[in-house]
């Protein structure tokens, strides 16, 4: 009998992503009310109803898309490094996203977070293309969803600049 069953690591990489969110999503939950509800926002940033099902979806999607890269690379060797480190370093900075805006209410560092977390989330999504088309393609609407989520950052950060960090 195999211990391990074979769907486990599909549903294992798929949850993964969700953990950082729903640790996030304590201290989000805190700061929307009150000071997040304060800031000047563009007339087309999304209802905050919207944020948790897009980032379910999108979790659940990269993290399916690692799995994808795992299984064709046959697991953690030589060959997965760079292209699970990049998976992984983008999902340590889009964890830290959240205690950096919502936590600390820096949004000027928000954003460099945020930039950085793009630039290493398309870094990954290249470097699966050749290993993995699907994969890369499951990263697509995240690489959208995260330029969006920079030029809202930087248009609350550049509108509240002047506003007390404490606040």
């Amino acid at each position: 009998m195999e211990v391990v069953s074979a769907w486990a690591p599909a549903v294992g990489f798929t949850l993964l992503p969700h953990a950082g969110g729903i640790l996030g999503s304590r201290i989000t939950k805190k700061e929307i009310p009150v000071w997040y509800q304060s800031l000047q926002k563009p007339s087309w940033c999304p209802p905050n109803w919207v944020f948790a099902p897009v980032w379910g979806t999108l979790y659940t999607s990269m993290g399916y898309g690692s799995y994808l890269v795992w299984k064709e690379l046959g697991g953690f060797n030589e060959k997965s490094v760079v292209p699970l480190g990049l998976y992984a370093g983008q999902l340590a900075l889009n964890w830290a996203w959240t205690p950096v805006f919502f936590g600390a209410h820096k949004m000027g560092w928000g954003l460099v977070t945020l930039l950085l977390t793009t630039g290493t989330a398309t870094a990954t999504a290249a470097s699966w293309c050749n290993i993995n088309k699907m994969a890369a393609y499951m990263m697509v609407p995240y690489l959208a969803w995260l330029t969006m989520a920079s030029a809202l950052n930087y248009r609350i950060w550049k509108d509240n600049r002047n506003k007390k960090q404490s606040e």
